[in-house]
């Protein structure tokens, strides 16, 4: 296979650190509180004492880098260097860091003062990334400002499933504006502060097709609702006119959060996109804004499908990398997440399987010249799969969260010499 020069690992804080007494709370500790997840996060995988360990794993794997993020109410409460012996740990691996600013957990103080749908809290974020870019940004030269923003404000603020568990389209929209926009303000303090950086956004995509002719219209109105809405305003053009037109006429949004600047921002030449890619789906009229498939989670899915309900679709992700090369062409394309769901251990080869087809899909798109140059498995560990709890494991280590005994599965060892392979 043609892969990428890149091939790693990635996790976030909140899923796998734990140590909830040496941080303030974020929205998912108060989510948790309220009896909202099937497990809580004041541990997840412990990370935040087992680094070491977890460290030790990545460097048998053989990672060329690792994919993780900060923890804002960590920083907040002064514990920025916990990511310090981190980076120090990876560097003396020679595993790369790929550090993620947010992965969603907003500090609940700042929720408490509006959150993403105020603008004061693209001010609150911009200062959180300058401390951690001082802090860092001798040691990590490889920056995602914003993960998923379509999931932090779609399931957040509009869908109310997710943390804060708010309930309103126009919060909603002003949400992913506001992150958007912090997502252009950190570009421009990363360049500043540490100019040797490269800098992307992980956007997460869902490609579509309308389950028949008669979709069309439903399917376009998907993709607006779920990719263009987010890829478009990165790449300059702004947010979609029929999406503008759309959620003006059912009273969503009338632009007005939008400021003279804004746009500008948010464009920001990227050095790399980060695409996080699981599956695709067919779109139905009347279901343009559900992302619910034809098979519900569980742990004995059809074959075909992971414990999550998703199908495996390799070859839509070679199509999404090929528009996204064609539409918006990005001097770099990084996956920065993919993966699959499913519980048994120690031999999964359903995930192995997975990975072998979507890597395939990768080399697939590096074989036309797209420029894949990155390609990260989600995830390391089992971890805390939002308000799944510990039921979706997704891990290359299987983790026992009642004792943390890490135990690598078969698919780490399949990793470890597909990694091994392209080093000869």
């Amino acid at each position: 296979m043609n892969l990428p020069p890149v091939l790693g690992a990635a996790t976030s804080a909140y899923q796998i650190e734990g140590g909830r007494a040496e941080r303030t709370d974020s929205i998912w500790d108060m989510f948790s509180d309220q009896g909202r997840l099937a497990n809580s996060g004041d541990v997840a995988c412990d990370h935040f004492r087992r680094f070491g360990e977890d460290i030790a794993l990545m460097a048998d794997l053989g990672l060329d880098a690792y994919r993780f993020s900060i923890s804002w109410p960590r920083v907040r409460s002064g514990g920025l260097e916990f990511y310090q012996r981190l980076v120090d740990g990876l560097l003396e691996k020679g595993i790369t860091p790929y550090a993620t600013l947010y992965h969603w957990d907003l500090p609940q103080e700042v929720e408490d003062a509006g959150g993403w749908p105020e603008r004061e809290t693209v001010d609150d974020f911009e200062r959180y990334v300058t401390t951690v870019v001082d802090g860092l940004g001798e040691r990590v030269e490889n920056w995602i400002t914003i993960n998923e923003p379509w999931v932090a404000a779609t399931l957040g603020y509009i869908e109310g499933v997710f943390a804060p568990g708010r309930s309103d389209w126009r919060d909603g929209l002003a949400a992913a504006h506001h992150m958007l926009l912090a997502h252009g303000r950190a570009v421009a303090v990363i360049r500043e502060r540490s100019p040797r950086a490269r800098v992307g956004i992980a956007l997460d995509c869902r490609p579509s097709d309308p389950a028949s002719p008669a979709d069309a219209d439903a399917n376009r109105h998907f993709d607006g609702f779920r990719n263009r809405w987010y890829f478009d305003p990165v790449f300059g053009k702004g947010y979609p006119d029929d999406m503008e037109l759309s959620y003006a006429k059912r009273g969503r949004w009338d632009g007005s959060v939008v400021q003279s600047g804004d746009l500008d921002a948010i464009s920001t030449p990227l050095d790399f996109l980060g695409v996080n890619y699981y599956t695709s789906i067919k779109v139905q009229a009347g279901a343009e804004e559900s992302e619910k498939g034809s098979v519900p989670p569980g742990p004995n899915p059809p074959r075909g499908f992971t414990e999550m309900g998703w199908e495996n679709t390799p070859a839509a992700l070679t199509a999404f990398l090929e528009r996204v090369a064609r539409d918006y062409g990005p001097p770099s394309i990084v996956v920065t997440e993919n993966g699959a769901s499913y519980s048994e251990w120690p031999d999964d080869q359903r995930r192995i399987d997975y990975l072998r087809d979507h890597l395939g899909a990768v080399s697939e798109a590096r074989d036309a010249g797209l420029p894949v140059d990155g390609y990260f498995v989600w995830s390391l560990l089992d971890n805390l799969e939002w308000t799944s709890g510990f039921s979706q494991r997704f891990g290359l280590v299987h983790v026992d969260h009642s004792t943390q005994v890490r135990t690598p599965k078969a698919s780490y060892n399949w990793y470890r010499d597909l990694i091994a392979s392209t080093r000869r």
